[in-house]
């Protein structure tokens, strides 16, 4: 550190807190350590009795914190993320909008592993609204060597995609088939419709048009088939997911010609889950589950389909590891384990 006059301090690095006292009005941290000095903090420095001040020796090589973590959140922000302003060495990132945040855990790990780098993110998939906090960065020392910044930069320049972005939900046109000979004839009241409709639209998309279907092969496909015509972009099919050999909604979808990515997933409530592709739209196969449980796997997968991905056998059977819901008594998610 050295001692300099205040007039001559401008751009320096203060390496402690500074109060201001105005009797009746104000006591407390007027300019924090590590703040630099700007031109207009001269005054105020000298009606606070500072003639000299004790400042960081700028010594070649070295960066400040504040700069450290500026440099930090640019690498790493894709799209949908706002960089607040630095705050005592910190900067937070936030949501740009409502969506889907999608993190690199190999990235993450490979900025952490720097002596001196820290990033802390929200989990990879969190559904996230706008303004929620996503990830925040910030460097251990008040100053740090620059080529560890330039290392950080150049890591993060070595992935093809963004460390961390939110991708927004897009707006679908949603069909929906609800099989069951017992809903079809009239014998019961269906009970999956309504909670399928209200998650979509909480999405942000649209059920295009509600169709009832009884257990039966060619009729599931003609439901569908109708639905595709009309424009579906993603189709739900729901009920007739079990191994009962009354159960054909999986063998009505597979003999479409169908591409079946998965039937079963890792994940509780939601193993007899079925995801298919005719061309580029979407097909599920929801069990019972979807319709009585909080969240099941159909929550996880629909919103990363939502976003345009196109997900892959790999990508269903990772979800195990966090794929058990606790099913507690108030849901909390996204803030639990699940899908974590």
């Amino acid at each position: 550190m050295e001692k300099i006059k205040v007039q001559d301090s401008v751009g320096a690095i203060l390496i402690h807190d500074m109060t201001q006292i105005i009797p009746g009005v104000v006591k407390g941290p007027r300019f924090r350590k590590g703040h630099v000095v700007q031109e207009e903090d001269i005054p105020v420095l000298l009606s606070m009795g500072k003639e000299h001040i004790y400042v960081w020796d700028q010594t070649p090589g070295l960066i400040h914190e504040n700069e450290a973590a500026e440099r930090l959140a640019r690498a790493v922000s894709g799209s949908g993320l706002v960089i607040d302003e630095p705050k005592e060495g910190k900067i937070t990132l936030t949501a740009a909008y409502n969506g889907l945040l999608y993190s690199s855990e190999e990235g993450i790990l490979a900025l952490n592993s720097l002596e001196g780098v820290i990033l802390a993110t929200l989990h990879n998939h969190y559904p996230v609204k706008k303004g929620d906090k996503v990830a925040g960065t910030r460097v251990v020392p008040l100053m740090i060597e620059e080529k560890v910044i330039i290392e950080a930069e150049e890591i993060v320049g070595t992935f093809s995609n963004p460390i961390l972005d939110v991708r927004p939900l897009k707006h679908l046109k949603v069909g929906i088939v609800v099989t069951g000979s017992e809903v079809y004839h009239g014998r019961i009241q269906d009970k999956f419709g309504p909670v399928l409709r209200a998650k979509v639209e909480n999405w942000g998309s649209v059920v295009l048009e509600q169709a009832l279907a009884s257990d039966d092969v060619p009729l599931i496909q003609s439901s569908i088939r109708n639905q595709l015509s009309k424009g579906a972009e993603m189709i739900l099919v729901s009920g007739g997911m079990s191994v009962d050999p009354d159960d054909v909604t999986p063998a009505a979808i597979k003999e479409m010609g169908a591409e079946v990515i998965t039937y079963g997933a890792p994940v509780l409530p939601g193993a007899m889950f079925m995801l298919a592709y005719l061309g580029d739209v979407p097909i599920m196969g929801l069990p019972g589950c979807v319709m009585y449980s909080k969240k099941t796997v159909f929550d996880l997968v629909a919103p990363r389909m939502l976003t345009g991905e196109r997900l892959t056998r790999l990508d269903i059977v990772t979800l195990g590891l966090g794929g058990l819901c606790l099913e507690c008594p108030v849901c909390t998610y996204p803030r639990c384990s699940f899908g974590k």
